[in-house]
C-alpha cells in the first residue's frame, strides 16, 4: 500500500492542474526542512523526474518545482542523480525558451549542479565535440548583457557558475580560448552587484592558474585585465601625475580622481592572488612593471587593514624583491 508521501509524489503527474499545483507546493514546502529533504531523497528516482517535467509549465507550477529542485540539489547525492538524468541540459533548454519565467531559479540550480565535476562536464558539454562550450557561451552572453544595477538581475548567479567551472582545468581552457573571447567578456563586466564582482574576481583568479601555459592569452586582454585586478587593490588615494603618467590610460584616468573604494576584502584577496599568479612568470612581471603595478601595490597596502588582504599584498610584493625595494616598503608599513 502506497505511503502518504508516495501518493503526494504521484499527484505531481496528475492531469488535473489544480491537483498538480497543490502537490508541487506541498513538495516544495517539504524541501524546506532537513527531515523533508531526507524523506524525499528516498524517492529520488520518482520525485526528481516528476519535478523536472514541471519546469516547462506555467509559472504557478514551474516556480515551486524549480524551488524544490534547487533545495534538493543542495544534497550532493541528489545533485549527482540530477546530473545523471541530464538536469543540466533540461535547465539550459528551459532557460532559453521564449518567455521563461524562472530564470533565476534555473541559474541557482546550475550553481548547485556545477559544484560537482560531473555537473561541470555536463555544462561544458565535454562529451560532445561539436557542442562543446555552447552552453557556457550562452550563459556568458546573458551574464554580460543583463546587468541591471538596482533592478532584478536574473543572471547574476551566473557569476557563481563561472567560478565553479573555472576551478577545473578544462573549464579554464574554455574561458581562455581566444576564438571565443569569453574571459574578455567576463572581465569587462562592470556591474555594481557584489555577487557579480566576487564572481568576476574569482573567475579571473582561477583562470590565472593557467598563467604558466597561457600567459600570452591572458596578456592579450591586459587592456581590461590590469584595471580589473589593480583598481580593487589601489587603495583610496588620488594618485599623483608622476605615478599615473607611467600607467595606461584606463588605469591613470581611474586613479587620478576620487573613486568609490572596494570595501569587500574577498575581492581584494582574489585580485591579489591573480596578480601573484601572473607575476610568477617573467613576462607577467614585465607586464606588471609596465603599468606601474608595484606602485599601486605600495599605495594600496598602506590603506589595507584586513589581515588576509595584507598577507596577499605581501605575498605578491615578495616576488618583486629582486627587482626593487617594494617588499621592504611593505614590511616597513606593516610594522
Amino acid at each position: 500500500m502506497a505511503t502518504e508521501l508516495e501518493e503526494l509524489i504521484g499527484f505531481l503527474s496528475s492531469p488535473s492542474p489544480p491537483v498538480k499545483k497543490i502537490a508541487v507546493d506541498i513538495v516544495r514546502d517539504y524541501t524546506g526542512s532537513e527531515d523533508g529533504l531526507e524523506s524525499l531523497g528516498k524517492y529520488s528516482n520518482v520525485v526528481l523526474p516528476s519535478l523536472s517535467r514541471l519546469l516547462g509549465e506555467k509559472k504557478v507550477v514551474s516556480e515551486p518545482a524549480a524551488q524544490a529542485l534547487v533545495n534538493l540539489s543542495q544534497k550532493p547525492e541528489l545533485a549527482g542523480k540530477m546530473v545523471e538524468m541530464h538536469m543540466v541540459r533540461t535547465s539550459m533548454e528551459t532557460l532559453y525558451k521564449q518567455d521563461c519565467e524562472i530564470t533565476s531559479l534555473l541559474i541557482m540550480l546550475l550553481v548547485n549542479l556545477t559544484q560537482l565535476d560531473a555537473g561541470i562536464d555536463s555544462l561544458l558539454q565535454s562529451a560532445d565535440e561539436k557542442m562543446h562550450g555552447l552552453y557556457v557561451m550562452k550563459l556568458v552572453r546573458s551574464f554580460c548583457s543583463s546587468s541591471c544595477d538596482g533592478k532584478v538581475d536574473p543572471f547574476e548567479h551566473v557569476a557563481s557558475v563561472l567560478v565553479n567551472i573555472s576551478k577545473k582545468e578544462h573549464g579554464r581552457k574554455l574561458l581562455l580560448d581566444q576564438k571565443r573571447c569569453l574571459l574578455k567578456q567576463i572581465v569587462r563586466n562592470d556591474s555594481k552587484s557584489l555577487l557579480r564582482k566576487r564572481g568576476v574576481a574569482g573567475t579571473i583568479r582561477n583562470c590565472c592558474f593557467e598563467a604558466e601555459n597561457q600567459l600570452q592569452n591572458l596578456l592579450l586582454i591586459s587592456e581590461f585585465l590590469w584595471p580589473a585586478l589593480l583598481l580593487p587593490v589601489a587603495g583610496n588615494k588620488v594618485y599623483s601625475e608622476e605615478d599615473t603618467r607611467k600607467m595606461p590610460l584606463e588605469l591613470a584616468s581611474a586613479l587620478s580622481i576620487e573613486r568609490e573604494p572596494v570595501t569587500d576584502p574577498e575581492i581584494r584577496v582574489q585580485a591579489l592572488e591573480a596578480i601573484y599568479l601572473l607575476i610568477l612568470q617573467e613576462a607577467g612581471r614585465r607586464a606588471f612593471w609596465s603599468v606601474n603595478g608595484p606602485r599601486i601595490l605600495q599605495v594600496g597596502y598602506a590603506d589595507e587593514d584586513d589581515p588576509k588582504a595584507m598577507e596577499a599584498y605581501e605575498r605578491a610584493g615578495s616576488l618583486l624583491i629582486q627587482e626593487s625595494g617594494l617588499d621592504e616598503e611593505l614590511t616597513e608599513t606593516s610594522s
